[in-house]
């Protein structure tokens, strides 16, 4: 079922307010389906809110990490079927697009330039086309987590620079990635991104040199990328797990995220719901 706490349908939208208004608690997708004793690692959801792709290493893939999708049928996400376009290596971090065209993802398929590389597909009504490799933004490193903003830029994590960042680039033509600027990035360790809303927020995962991820709320101001610290859940102060957040466009002020909790609980990782953190950007970094 997908659950959702009664909590978050009090919120509209990403809005512009000070991150002192914690994020409240969350919820378990799809428990049985979506999250299962199986790990699941990303997610997303298609902009009219009937589709959910996401990654998961339960058994009746292709291999190692696939991507699955569940169609929303009266209230509940029906029983998840893998993605023709799934390899026998790892397909993660599914992206839908805002406008429902394309769904973004990372592969470490044969014929790609090495290692991980990002890929699209067309969407027509929860069918996909052909995948196309991102050929200029990919590299002989690692990149993963794509996403597109409102804007048209690309951004991605890659590890491409000796150690693992985060990178923007144009969506449409892919040439010339560059660090985002500003000291979000600096120290480094950054594993995945997911852009938020229209004016400069986005949720990464970061390693805090634990052997534990967790998910800070970054803001841009005066074209400059900051940290605006650690999502205030439960479960991302180091003694839970959580990475790969993901979005839902069909509910913008709502959050996806693998991770661990003690409850609910599915399995290994599972695919939580929670409110998205509340926007600082200022529209400047485009």
């Amino acid at each position: 079922m997908r659950v959702i706490p009664t909590l978050l349908l009090l919120v509209g939208s990403v809005a512009c307010a000070a991150d002192a208004l914690a994020l409240n608690e969350y919820g378990i997708e799809g428990m049985g389906r979506v999250s299962t004793r199986a790990d699941e690692a990303g997610a997303s959801v298609s902009a009219d809110g009937r589709w959910i792709v996401f990654a998961s290493n339960r058994d009746g893939g292709a291999g190692g990490w696939d991507l699955w999708q569940a169609r929303l049928e009266d209230k509940r996400w029906s029983q998840p079927q893998p993605l023709s376009l799934n390899s026998a290596a790892d397909e993660r971090a599914p992206f839908f697009s805002a406008d429902g065209r394309w769904l973004y993802f990372a592969s470490s398929r044969a014929g790609g330039q090495g290692g991980l590389d990002m890929y699209r597909v067309a969407v027509n009504g929860g069918r996909f086309g052909r995948p196309e490799p991102l050929t200029a933004a990919n590299s002989t490193a690692d990149d993963s987590s794509p996403g597109v903003d409102t804007h048209g830029q690309l951004l991605f994590a890659s590890n491409r620079g000796g150690s693992w960042g985060l990178w923007r680039s144009d969506a449409a033509t892919g040439a010339r990635p560059q660090p985002l600027p500003g000291p979000l990035d600096r120290a480094g360790n950054s594993l995945s991104v997911l852009v938020l809303g229209e004016r400069g927020d986005l949720v990464l995962a970061r390693d805090a040199g634990d052997g534990r991820t967790r998910l800070h709320h970054g803001y841009c101001q005066a074209g400059q990328w900051h940290d605006g610290g650690a999502l205030p859940l439960s479960f991302n102060d180091g003694n839970g797990l959580t990475q790969a957040a993901g979005v839902d466009h069909s509910t913008p002020a709502e959050l996806l995220l693998a991770g661990s909790a003690r409850a609910p609980r599915a399995g290994g990782l599972d695919i939580y719901r929670t409110r998205a953190p509340l926007g600082r950007g200022d529209g400047s970094c485009r």
